[in-house]
Formats: C-alpha cells, sequence, structure tokens
C-alpha cells in the first residue's frame, strides 16, 4: 500500500495517479490503432469519449450516493469538509460505465457518428483502464478484501486509513485487475483478429461474472444490500443477462441481413 506516490520534491495520489494512467495508456493504444491501422476519424472518437468520461464521473457519482443514502450525513451536507468529502471519494464503478455507454449512443445520435462502430473495436480500453483503476485501489486502501489466512495474503500498515490495518486479507483488488487484464487482451485479440462483432456484449458478460464472484471476497462497507445478494451483484446478473441477450438480437438481425443480401 502506498497512499502517495513520492518523488523527493513532491508527491501524488496513487489512487488518481493510476486511473490517469489507465486512461493515458488506454487512450494512446486507441489513437494509435485509429489513426494507423483502422484509418477512422480521430475527432469523432474524442466526441464520443468526452460524452463517456462525463457518463462515468456522473453515473458511478449518482449510483455511490444511491447504495449510500443511509450512511451520508445529509444533515451536515452544508459543512465544507462534508461536502467536499462526498464530491471527491465514493465512486461505484457501474453506475459509471451504465451511464457512459448510453451517453456514447447519445452523442452518436447528436453528432451522427457511428458510435457502435467505435464501441465494438475499441471496447478493451474499458478494462484495460479499470485495470490500472484496482490498483490504484489497492495502493488506497479501498475496496479491500475479507480476512483470509492463505497465500497472497496482504496486510496493511498501521496508517491505513481505510483498509484494517495489521489482518491478513484476500487481495480481492489485486485480483481483480488481473481478470480485467486478462479481459482487456480477450477483447482486444478479437477486435485485432475481427472475430466477433460483440464486444461489448462479452464485455457485459466476462466482467458481470468476474464481479459477481468477486463481490463475495470483498469486506468494504458502503456497497448497498438488497436481499441476500450486494447491489453490483444484481448488476451484474442484469449485465450478464442483457449482453446474452444483446448477442442473440445482433446475431439473429446479422443472419437476416445476411439472407436478404443473398437473395
Amino acid at each position: 500500500m502506498s497512499t502517495y506516490l513520492d518523488f523527493g520534491l513532491f508527491r501524488i495520489p496513487a489512487y488518481g495517479t493510476m486511473i490517469a494512467t489507465g486512461g493515458i495508456i488506454a487512450n494512446i493504444i486507441v489513437v494509435l490503432l485509429i489513426l494507423f491501422r483502422d484509418k477512422k476519424e480521430i475527432w469523432d472518437f474524442v466526441i464520443l469519449e468526452g460524452y463517456g468520461l462525463l457518463g462515468g464521473i456522473v453515473g458511478s457519482k449518482l449510483l455511490f450516493i444511491i447504495v449510500s443514502f443511509n450512511d451520508i450525513p445529509w444533515d451536515r451536507i452544508g459543512e465544507p469538509q462534508v461536502l467536499i468529502s462526498l464530491i471527491s471519494g465514493g465512486f461505484v464503478f457501474y453506475g459509471g460505465v451504465i451511464l457512459a455507454v448510453i451517453l456514447v449512443f447519445i452523442a452518436g445520435k447528436v453528432h451522427k457518428i457511428d458510435a457502435w462502430d467505435y464501441i465494438s473495436n475499441y471496447t478493451f480500453a474499458i478494462p484495460l483502464a479499470h485495470a490500472f483503476g484496482r490498483i490504484g485501489c489497492f495502493l488506497a486502501g479501498c475496496c479491500y478484501g475479507k480476512p483470509y489466512h492463505g497465500p497472497f495474503a496482504v496486510v496493511f500498515p498501521e496508517d491505513s486509513l481505510i483498509a484494517p490495518a495489521g489482518i491478513e486479507l484476500f487481495p480481492v483488488q489485486i485480483v481483480e485487475s488481473i481478470c480485467l487484464f486478462v479481459i482487456a487482451i480477450v477483447l482486444f485479440l478479437l477486435y485485432w483478429f475481427r472475430k466477433c462483432d460483440y464486444t461489448l456484449p462479452t464485455y457485459f458478460i466476462l466482467y458481470g461474472i468476474v464481479r459477481f464472484i468477486l463481490e463475495f471476497y470483498r469486506y468494504d462497507e458502503y456497497r448497498g444490500r438488497f436481499l441476500w445478494l450486494y447491489t453490483s451483484q444484481w448488476i451484474s446478473i442484469v449485465m450478464v443477462i442483457a449482453g446474452i441477450v444483446w448477442i442473440i438480437i445482433r446475431a439473429n438481425k446479422n443472419k437476416k441481413n445476411k439472407v436478404q443480401e443473398g437473395s
């Protein structure tokens, strides 16, 4: 754990740095592909990404507020410290990715851009950037795992502000990061070899399964719970089902188009 990355004369927050690093690396790869392999319009991608980033920030914050509504001191929300803490901390990834996808398609309609063409090719950038973000979670001590005495258990130091210090925990952030890197590689290969037209719903299915399972190994608060499952697990179920239905509908549509072209 290292809440800050120390560079001698200055230090920067590790969490934000890892998120920025993931975003920069993902963007560099996508931009290079757009310019040199796919010959697409770079400014169309910039427009879509702008909407996506807005959706990611707003959606992740809104879902955090929803699942943590009863734990937020609304009677003190006017106090600068409480308001700053609410604005700067607390984001739920699922809310961000859902609203981001919605706004990207809206942007496509508004600006007359084939949003599906960009999303279906560059979906791998989402889990790639997210994987770095989970490393940031580990460095900051948030989204920590359950008490666990086994291989690769992690112990956070005494100055840990979020994760419980001095006890062995399951390294759930690192495990999720590894899974996200694997998902990103799979989606990239599907794009590179043109083997799949369903990378976005495939991402929904793969990440939905991973997130559903890993939620059982998390131990942090403010995740929300309904009946016997956490909020993210219910969303994971919806994402997996939506991904499967999406693939079926699009496959049938492509099949009909081929039949019409053949006739």
